[in-house]
């Protein structure tokens, strides 16, 4: 229904916790290398629990592959320094929410090629520097599901 992107994730438990979640709401998950771990590492196994099997997980070399997959989608870049809340814009079936790694975010190169629209960010107050991964995708992929309807069937 909708694509979650991780553009070289580096800690495992997060990526699990979002493995868990894709497959808890039909959601496809892509992986832009290069990754901080191995598909088999412990702690991603712990965090995603059984739902590995549950979940579409492709892995991608590099941004230009993963991008070349999702040519026929929208792709909006998640981002503290996006302009654009996340719950004012209307999302479509299809649609991708691109998150860049834990420690830097994403790329600033990479985020000028998204027009300011398809950078969305999540409210925070002004103190604070930026939201856990899984618990920053799980708000992106919760507004866009709810806007969806909550459909359940796969």
């Amino acid at each position: 229904m909708f694509n979650i992107i991780l553009y070289q994730p580096e800690i495992p438990p997060n990526t699990g916790n979002i493995i868990r979640l894709c497959a808890n709401t039909n959601m496809q998950l892509h992986l832009v290398k290069p990754l901080g771990f191995t598909l088999k590492d412990k702690q991603l196994l712990r965090a995603g629990l059984d739902y590995h099997e549950f979940t579409r997980i492709q892995v991608h070399e590099n941004w230009i592959d993963c991008s070349q997959s999702l040519k026929d989608h929208r792709i909006f870049a998640i981002t503290t320094k996006g302009k654009q809340r996340y719950d004012k814009t209307i999302y479509a079936e299809g649609d991708a929410f691109l998150f860049g790694a834990e420690s830097c975010g994403l790329p600033a190169e990479l985020m000028e090629t998204f027009p300011t629209s398809h950078r969305i960010r999540v409210p925070m107050v002004s103190t604070s520097r930026s939201l856990n991964l899984s618990n920053a995708v799980a708000i992106i992929v919760y507004e866009a599901w709810r806007q969806a309807g909550f459909p359940t069937e796969q």
